[in-house]
């Protein structure tokens, strides 16, 4: 799977600001700005259709033969002229000649006549003559005891391809017969390109005989905690020691927003194992993501390990790190690692300001790479719905959790960035401006729909 096509500018250069990333305040804004000016789509490939599940098509399919191909029909019962069943009843049934079956997928053919009817089954071919279909349920079934509510299996019924039949109710010509090319035809388009492939896509390209196709595939996305206090869960804590819940956030986030997700267990505060992990994942990734490790403490890993990574001989490379006006979720850092250039971006360890940042940045990267034309989650307004006014500070734009439902929205949790249990009860952010430091209950305020 091809790797993003190398940077054409460094991070941040396009932005016009003099000076080291770390002393300027980015807005959210310009940090995604940057982001989605480096990140390319991934190259197309072609794919068997089950392989390409979650991949964008890069190109129109157009459909060669008309769905369905022939006039087929809709019921089992019996294939028959109009005329042979005008004014048919219970009192005065019509009586015909069965001249034989007509299953799905036979390759003989026969013809009905004046007099005559065909036991057909669904989806099998309407026989030349016959113009109309009887379902079995309006007629005796050929064995001559009042009408039946189903046919016998052939093995266990012979004679029902043979004999007579009586019908007890008419029918319209064409009644209970799917027509050619009434699905799609020959010509038309059936998918359009930009379209994400799920199940009834697949399923169509396989019914107008599609077995590949050219999309762009699924990036890899390789997600890495760091931190010497995580534990793997089921292992047992100690003291000073937490379970690791980023990474499997992260990934599962990733996988939902599109992309092939590997999870690689917290990596110790080391910064030369860290590197060499990060070397080690860069064979299978089309983007990198870590958390924690980014702020300005003396263990934060990430940064000491990738703040000097850049190579002489690979202009464009290296991770930058920067404070971003917004809560939670202000320090971040972004970049690219190895002979690829593969896009990193470094976020917070706190629980709820990776899975912000995440939100805000990593998801429309993905969706980038994966080629989509809309790479953000919709956004709505909402009445403010609390039991007092939400207080934000000044000069940051905060995300805070919320259920957003019948055009109102209502905080969950506090505004700490450790609150983990409040994000699994959210499915929306309620965004407060930067230039807002209270919002009154009943207030308008924008809402950025998770779910």
């Amino acid at each position: 799977m091809s790797s993003p096509a190398p940077r054409t500018t460094g991070h941040g250069g396009h932005s016009g600001h003099d000076g080291p990333a770390e002393d300027r305040l980015w807005s959210v804004e310009d940090h995604l700005e940057d982001i989605l000016a480096t990140v390319r789509p991934l190259e197309p490939i072609e794919l068997n259709l089950l392989d390409a599940q979650g991949c964008v098509l890069v190109e129109d399919v157009t459909v060669p033969v008309s769905l369905p191909p022939f006039d087929n029909s809709s019921m089992d019962g019996y294939a028959v002229r109009v005329a042979d069943v005008a004014g048919a009843s219970e009192e005065f049934p019509a009586c015909l000649e069965v001249v034989g079956d007509v299953a799905a997928g036979a390759a003989e053919q026969l013809t009905v006549g004046p007099g005559q009817a065909a036991r057909i089954m669904t989806g099998a071919p309407l026989p030349p003559g016959a113009e109309t279909v009887v379902p079995v349920e309006w007629t005796d079934g050929g064995l001559g005891q009042g009408p039946v509510t189903g046919m016998r299996a052939r093995s266990a019924a012979p004679e029902g391809a043979a004999g007579q039949v009586y019908v007890y109710r008419p029918a319209e010509a064409r009644a209970h017969v799917r027509a050619a090319g009434s699905d799609v035809r020959a010509g038309d388009r059936a998918l359009a390109a930009g379209t994400v492939l799920g199940p009834p896509q697949l399923g169509l390209l396989a019914a107008i005989g599609r077995g590949r196709v050219r999309v762009r595939p699924r990036p890899r996305v390789v997600v890495l905690s760091t931190g010497s206090e995580l534990v793997q869960p089921d292992e047992q804590l100690t003291h000073g020691q937490i379970y690791d819940s980023n990474s499997f956030a992260l990934t599962a986030a990733a996988r939902d927003a599109g992309a092939i997700a590997y999870r690689v267990g917290a990596v110790a505060d080391d910064a030369e194992t860290l590197r060499s992990t990060i070397e080690d994942q860069l064979v299978r990734a089309d983007l990198m993501v870590t958390t924690g490790g980014v702020s300005v403490g003396a263990y934060d890993v990430v940064k000491e390990a990738l703040a000097h990574v850049a190579d002489e001989d690979e202009p464009g490379s290296g991770v930058e790190f920067r404070k971003l006006a917004m809560q939670p979720g202000k320090p971040q850092g972004f970049g690219s690692v190895g002979p690829d250039h593969t896009p990193l971006l470094a976020l917070p360890g706190n629980p709820v300001s990776s899975y912000v940042s995440f939100e805000l940045f990593v998801r429309p990267a993905i969706r980038t790479l994966m080629g989509l034309p809309d790479v953000h989650r919709p956004r709505t307004t909402a009445t403010l719905t609390a039991e007092k006014a939400l207080t934000s500070p000044k000069g940051r734009r905060q995300f805070l959790r919320g259920t957003c439902a019948d055009g109102s929205v209502t905080p969950v949790g506090g505004a700490g960035s450790h609150l983990v249990a409040a994000l699994a009860h959210a499915d929306a952010l309620i965004v407060v401006p930067e230039d807002v430091e209270s919002v009154e209950p009943g207030t308008e305020v924008e809402v950025v729909l998770l779910g």
